[in-house]
């Protein structure tokens, strides 16, 4: 299954990265970053829908979408089209991208930037953080319940917050009983890729209104963004969607329906 090829690749790829960079060396980077930006505040009381727009390049499903994106022009387009936040995929192997992506994009802008990454180990959390992330992806079905709880307690540590993203009704049971603040429902399955967009609907109800929900995978039009605001989440996130038309800021503008 292609989680956990990603998951496979994730440990030896931190294997590496542990012998090039011990741990001591990380903190103190990350201790001289730059302070974390709000990012579940970032989210909340927007009126509709906030929209997290995400730079990717390539889809362990479809290939490359965008191979020669330049991280900074990308997300300054989408903070100038209304992006509330920008998520970032790290991952080389499977999706194209770096933390060196993560640096650039954070260098120019103001709001919050997500490492969208398959984060099993504090060192991870660091490495976040030291590149100047301001939250970081937990993946329920990536994680044993007490790593869960570990690595949301080392994100909270580092000043960060942690999009946790669940798939069904346990997942999001999980999420809850470790005090997830930010949850994400994600309608492609990881496992198959399959996709379910009546997720968020069915979920949402499962989730206090006191908790950010992120509805992800599968926005690509209007529509598809009133149907996630009738259903009453908090934000999307975008990628997709957005880095396969010509112009990703045009195309977010377009998406959230402004001129």
């Amino acid at each position: 299954m292609i989680l956990d090829e990603i998951l496979d690749q994730t440990r030896r790829a931190l294997a590496l990265a542990r012998g090039r960079t011990p741990l001591a060396e990380l903190e103190e980077q990350a201790t001289r970053a730059a302070p974390a930006r709000d990012f579940r505040a970032a989210l909340r009381g927007r009126p509709g829908v906030a929209c997290i727009a995400e730079l990717k390049r390539r889809s362990p499903s479809k290939g490359w979408i965008k191979r020669e994106a330049n991280p900074a022009e990308v997300v300054a387009a989408y903070q100038a089209a209304g992006a509330v936040a920008v998520s970032v995929l790290t991952d080389g192997p499977f999706f194209g991208g770096s933390l060196d992506d993560l640096r650039q994009a954070r260098a120019v802008v103001d709001i919050p930037v997500l490492r969208k990454d398959f984060v099993v180990d504090a060192y991870q959390v660091v490495e976040a953080r030291a590149a100047g992330a301001d939250a970081v992806l937990l993946i329920v079905s990536a994680l044993p319940q007490n790593r869960l709880v570990e690595l949301l307690a080392e994100v909270r540590r580092w000043g960060m917050e942690a999009l946790v993203e669940a798939r069904d009704r346990r997942e999001v049971e999980r999420a809850l009983l470790a005090e997830a603040r930010v949850i994400g429902i994600n309608h492609r399955d990881l496992r198959t890729f399959k996709m379910d967009m009546a997720l968020a609907e069915t979920l949402r109800p499962l989730v206090p209104l006191d908790r950010v929900v992120v509805a992800e995978s599968g926005i690509r039009t209007p529509d598809d963004v009133s149907r996630m605001r009738a259903a009453g989440v908090d934000a999307v996130l975008v990628g997709e969607g957005l880095m396969a038309q010509p112009d990703p800021g045009v195309a977010l503008r377009e998406l959230l329906g402004r001129p």
